[in-house]
């Protein structure tokens, strides 16, 4: 199940501080700015409610990482997960299976950017587009939730990604400024829950 929620400016950070964890409280003060905190404390609040409505967990869940990072459930293994969050929105997604998401803020195309991090074919796409930076944005969060789904961490050579890679959802809202995906093995087209 996929859960969005892109209403940051309402959202009341001091009102959400018990209902986290003591580690993601812990981790929301690494953040400088009410902007960070704000993202990360609605991400948590997004999987603890994807828990309660997907498989009736109510306690704030605590995570362990794998080498490269990847965040899960501490008891419930059998679980997966994975949140984003930008200036614009703040998505998770639930899954029996791996899964991996990202949610990017659409911004100022940067040609060196996609050169650098795109194929050829990709550059074609993306140079043909009407708007080259959701073009861009949206094979950025593509790539970025395939990386995510795998639990590999960073990789050198972004340009092969998404080759060969099926199973992937995006969603694109101009209006709100953002794009996201969600790279999963299982079905995604029904799963997509929004706070709004």
């Amino acid at each position: 199940m996929i859960y969005l929620d892109d209403n940051i400016a309402d959202f009341n950070l001091e009102a959400a501080m018990p209902l986290l964890s003591e580690q993601r409280r812990e981790q929301l003060l690494k953040f400088k700015h009410e902007l960070g905190r704000k993202t990360c404390a609605m991400a948590y609040l997004l999987l603890r409610q994807g828990l309660r409505q997907e498989y009736n967990i109510t306690e704030p869940p605590i995570f362990a990482y794998n080498e490269h990072g990847k965040p899960h459930i501490v008891g419930h293994d059998d679980i997966h997960f994975n949140m984003s969050h930008c200036r614009a929105g703040v998505v998770c997604a639930l899954s029996d299976a791996p899964i991996g998401v990202d949610i990017e803020s659409i911004r100022e195309y940067n040609d060196s950017l996609a050169r650098y991090t795109m194929n050829e074919e990709e550059m074609l796409a993306i140079n043909a587009a009407e708007r080259p930076e959701v073009a861009f944005t949206r094979l950025w969060t593509m790539k970025e939730a395939v990386v995510k789904c795998k639990g590999s961490g960073i990789v050198n050579n972004l340009k092969d990604v998404l080759t060969g890679v099926t199973g992937i959802l995006t969603t694109v809202n101009e209006r709100r400024g953002y794009v996201f995906s969600v790279c999963s093995s299982v079905q995604l087209s029904a799963l997509f829950h929004s706070t709004n």
